[in-house]
């Protein structure tokens, strides 16, 4: 079974990955194959140095995250134009993956996507985990994390899906707003849950 993991900035989604992993689950995380699918010589990166323009690019022929990052951060034009480019090839590299892990019996392949509802569940998805924290708790780790004003804190927080409104499309939720011993038990307990799950599959090989 394939199940796809989503949080919010400053939710804590990278601890919940890692404990999944150290649980045994098969971990996908998007932002790797956004990287991969962008590295010199894809069709991706040159398709966002034509739309972009030369800056897009670092002289080593690598993509310049932090010049392309200012330019679609706030927006929205840019972003959709970027998201256009890269969204399809990471999905379609992330469904190949998936495809991979799913073929071992009893497979718990767990689908990190930041950005899960926005962009919707993959084919024969059907489950999603939520790391959660709410609004206030994003806002002061965000602005300890990153150095930043309370002003701008909102805004990058603002610039994503309303955490309580994932919250209502979510299967399970992990609350991170807590301690880490708490979030450790709670994800314990939902990984023992989804390995029965899995283990029940009519095509599950004894």
């Amino acid at each position: 079974m394939s199940i796809g993991l989503t949080g919010g900035i400053a939710t804590g989604k990278s601890t919940v990955s890692a404990l999944f992993r150290e649980l045994g689950a098969s971990i996908l995380d998007a932002d790797v194959a956004a990287r991969k699918v962008v590295e010199p010589g894809t069709s991706a990166l040159e398709e966002i140095r034509a739309v972009f323009g030369e800056q897009a690019l670092l002289p080593t022929g690598e993509l310049n995250r932090p010049w392309l990052g200012s330019q679609v951060f706030g927006n929205a034009g840019l972003l959709e134009q970027l998201n256009q480019i890269v969204h399809p090839r990471v999905r379609e590299y992330m469904l190949s993956q998936i495809q991979e892990q799913e073929a071992r019996p009893a497979a718990v392949v767990i689908v990190d996507v930041p950005l899960l509802f926005e962009v919707g569940l993959y084919p024969g998805m059907t489950e999603s985990i939520l790391v959660y924290a709410p609004y206030d708790v994003q806002l002061e780790r965000l602005m300890k994390r990153n150095n930043l004003t309370t002003e701008q804190a909102q805004l990058r927080i603002s610039s994503q899906m309303d955490i309580e409104r994932k919250r209502e499309l979510a299967t399970y939720s992990i609350d991170n707003s807590g301690s880490l011993a708490d979030t450790i038990t709670q994800v314990e307990a939902l990984w023992r849950l989804l390995q029965g799950t899995a283990e029940g599959r009519p095509d599950t090989k004894s």
